[in-house]
């Protein structure tokens, strides 16, 4: 065998074998294919934020019981929606611009029945914004956020939970997700810390780099400062200067071969991401412990209730990461393959629960960034990944609805006090302002100074709707 070819496996070997812990898991990544990286590293013009917190409700929350009250659903109880002035929203010509593909029954008709609005609503702040009684929390913070209320999809099941980071249908093939899109395009803020993490429950598609490399992937995080991330700790007994040792020693290594293959594009991409997860030993498990918060602040993300305290927690700790330099972080709540939010039964007594679980640290995270000056330069989004039907499904719930929901953005130039978009009376169809899910993503980008349309990777083919459009109403 060649002996260049032998060290380079050599080293290979070791890096793989060699990590005493997460560096291990790192850099088997890594080495499963090269990383790509966007050339500048740079913001393609001037940022208005630098950090995302992205929090995603899965199993589709309702936008009739949130965000998008519709009182015609109690007033139209009972009847089928042929019954109502709004038979017309189940032909698919009308609204063959969003994609439509109307879901008949057995009979061939649509003949679901009208389910009541299974909560109240009120007007908040001085925009005036109506958002239902299960989010009084993130009610008084209606003149912070933008709420966007035309949004639609094309997966009618869960695998919209897919297609909502990536813009793909999840029967299509794989390709990387919004995060992974902003870890390739942005550089790093703190080369201590992961600029791409994720927390919470996650089913379907785990992976978001794709064509990208594994390098773009969301390193998963649990909020536990003895046992943060998996694989965090040294393997077997190994002290802390025998770990060092380890280190120095592949450091040797890498510099020996780059000597070596001098021309080798990812080896230093390959050496930093190796000392990345080493450092990220100690500075992890420092920012998820809470003991120099002030009891206040852990109070005002609910850290005082056994029932907002998990979600709280998440939360805080996501402030903390951004405070630090963490690019972009993905929080899930809902368990289950589906998610905790996938009410076909007993909507009213478990969507209840779910939205207190969330809505105090929800509140709570908009008013800690807000104060320490974080907000500005830092976008927040609350989404799901379908809206319910405003018919029932079976005599206590609602089904999957892809053709209108809401979501909501804050801080990063993002204007406060906003309700952008519609949908019918009926809550079925978006009818002003239609978004599909990738214009959410094109507006987070432009927040961070990135276009969409220059973050491309030779031979890969990205179609139109990947790219999306900026929501330039809800821009400041």
């Amino acid at each position: 065998m060649n002996p260049d070819i032998k060290t380079a496996l050599a080293r290979r070997q070791f890096l793989q074998y060699g990590g005493y812990g997460f560096g291990s898991l790192a850099l088997q990544n890594l080495l499963r294919g090269e990383e790509l990286t966007n050339p500048s590293g740079l913001p393609y013009s001037s940022p208005k934020a630098k950090s995302v917190i992205f929090l995603f409700m899965r199993g589709g929350l309702s936008h009739m019981e949130s965000f998008d009250p519709k009182p015609a659903l109690t007033k139209y109880e009972g009847k089928t929606i042929e019954e109502t002035p709004h038979a017309d929203v189940l032909n698919p010509e009308k609204f063959k611009d969003l994609r439509v593909v109307v879901v008949n029954d057995a009979n061939g008709k649509q003949r679901t029945k009208i389910y009541p609005l299974q909560v109240g609503s009120k007007r908040y702040g001085q925009s005036g914004a109506r958002i239902s009684d299960w989010f009084p929390h993130i009610g008084s913070c209606a003149d912070d956020i933008s709420i966007i209320r035309s949004m639609w999809t094309t997966d009618n099941n869960h695998g919209a939970q897919v297609q909502f980071f990536s813009g793909r249908h999840m029967l299509d093939p794989r390709v990387p997700t919004i995060g992974a899109w902003i870890h390739y395009g942005l550089g790093s803020l703190n080369d201590d810390l992961p600029q791409f993490i994720m927390m919470g429950p996650r089913y379907f598609d785990k992976r978001d780099g794709h064509y990208l490399g594994p390098a773009h992937d969301a390193v998963a995080l649990k909020v536990d400062p003895n046992n943060p991330l998996d694989f965090a700790k040294p393997e077997g007994n190994v002290t802390a200067a025998e770990q060092r040792l380890g280190f120095g020693l592949s450091n040797q290594l890498n510099r020996l071969t780059a000597e070596k293959f001098p021309h080798d594009p990812v080896l230093e991409a390959r050496i930093k991401s190796y000392e990345l997860a080493y450092r990220m030993q100690s500075a992890v498990p420092e920012i998820i412990d809470f003991k120099g918060e002030s009891e206040s602040t852990k109070k005002l993300y609910g850290l005082d209730q056994k029932e907002t305290k998990p979600f709280g927690e998440q939360l805080l700790a996501a402030r903390r990461f951004v405070e630090k330099g963490t690019r972009f972080i993905q929080i899930m709540h809902g368990t289950g393959a589906a998610g905790a939010w996938d009410q076909h039964s007993k909507m009213k007594e478990k969507h209840a629960v779910n939205a207190m679980q969330v809505d105090r640290p929800v509140a709570g995270l908009i008013k800690d960034l807000k104060q320490r000056g974080l907000l500005d330069e830092t976008i927040v989004v609350f989404a799901t990944e379908f809206g319910r039907t405003p018919g029932s499904q079976g005599s206590d719930g609602r089904d999957h609805h892809p053709f209108g929901f809401s979501v909501w953005m804050a801080g990063g130039g993002i204007k406060g006090g906003v309700v952008h978009g519609a949908t019918d009376e009926l809550g079925f169809h978006a009818t002003e302002h239609p978004h599909y899910v990738t214009d959410v993503h094109a507006t987070i980008m432009k927040q961070l100074g990135l276009d969409a349309r220059k973050l491309e990777v030779p031979g890969q083919k990205r179609i139109d709707m990947d790219f999306g459009e900026p929501i330039e109403q809800i821009i400041a």
